[in-house]
């Protein structure tokens, strides 16, 4: 497989790629979202037929240099666009950011992460579902093994990527290879669940876009294997709902007591500072733990 097309694209600025894949693999062990020797991102997309590759890097100007094996890289631009929050405008999280005096340090240390998004509503309902009750590393080595068991692979420039399971791929495995993977019998059913109403057109990406966050929530929950925590970090990383926030998370609790020096901080009344764009706080404390910028946490 070769790279056959080459685009620019622009972004908002102030924009850092190096944050932003970060803040969207979260883990190394993502085998999906992969970083290559020379720091570009790579990324095979699903498509129906051969899985595309595709390779961005970030110009001197800012902007976003995409290289991809898709025959039409029209198909691929608004993916990555929205995979890598290109247009998003910060200033209003920059501004309520710098009103709290430790969150502003941290944001200014992380200046142009932009919020990243899952390629799909049903890689984002499936890390939601994967990822629920325990912890991060777990959940990441569960999920490295579903996509290795489900994924189809390609090799460019020397690197193995693996696009991520489509629904129907999820729905044919059979139930003794998701096991084998980690799932449990809940994880396993739920997953399938949200496949199968995905590949049903049940649910469908256009369904919640179009609904205001709360009624978008109430959506997510009415499947099966959704709760309101897992909508919330759908809605957050899988549609970029920056007025969301995943509340229930005691690691992000536990992240901002240490980072404030405040062990009786009052959560709720920084969310309300930050209000519609208080998902940023979510990437801010998960690049802050990657980055050693803030104090790591026991799982």
């Amino acid at each position: 497989m070769r790279f056959t097309t080459h685009d620019i694209i622009p972004v908002t600025r102030p924009y850092r790629l190096d944050l932003t894949v970060d803040a969207l693999r979260r883990l190394a062990a993502n085998v999906v979202d992969v970083v290559g020797p020379d720091g570009a991102y790579y990324r095979a997309l699903s498509n129906g037929r051969t899985p595309a590759a595709l390779r961005v890097t970030q110009r001197r100007d800012g902007s976003l240099e995409l290289q991809t094996s898709a025959r039409d890289s029209h198909t691929v631009i608004p993916v990555v666009k929205k995979m890598l929050g290109t247009e998003y405008d910060l200033r209003t999280w920059q501004r309520r950011a710098s009103e709290i005096p430790w969150l502003g340090h941290l944001a200014r240390e992380l200046r142009g992460v932009h919020p990243p998004r899952y390629a799909s509503l049903f890689e984002a309902c499936s890390h939601a579902i994967v990822f629920q009750q325990i912890s991060i590393h777990a959940a990441a080595a569960i999920m490295r093994r579903v996509v290795e068991a489900l994924g189809e692979s390609v090799k460019i420039d020397g690197i193995e990527l693996i696009a991520f399971p489509t629904p129907s791929a999820v729905l044919r495995a059979k139930e003794s290879t998701l096991r084998e993977a980690g799932l449990s019998t809940n994880k396993m059913m739920h997953l399938r669940s949200v496949a199968g109403a995905i590949e049903s057109g049940e649910i469908t990406e256009a369904d919640i876009e179009a609904l205001p966050t709360p009624a978008a929530s109430e959506r997510l929950v009415a499947i099966r294997g959704i709760g309101p925590w897992s909508a919330a970090v759908v809605l957050l990383r899988g549609f970029g709902r920056l007025d969301t926030f995943p509340l229930r998370d005691s690691g992000v609790a536990r992240s901002i007591k240490l980072l404030s020096g405040d062990p009786d901080i009052d959560v709720d009344a920084v969310l309300d500072r930050l209000g519609p764009v208080r998902g940023m706080l979510y990437y801010h404390l998960l690049l802050g733990r990657i980055r050693n910028l803030v104090p790591p946490m026991p799982d």
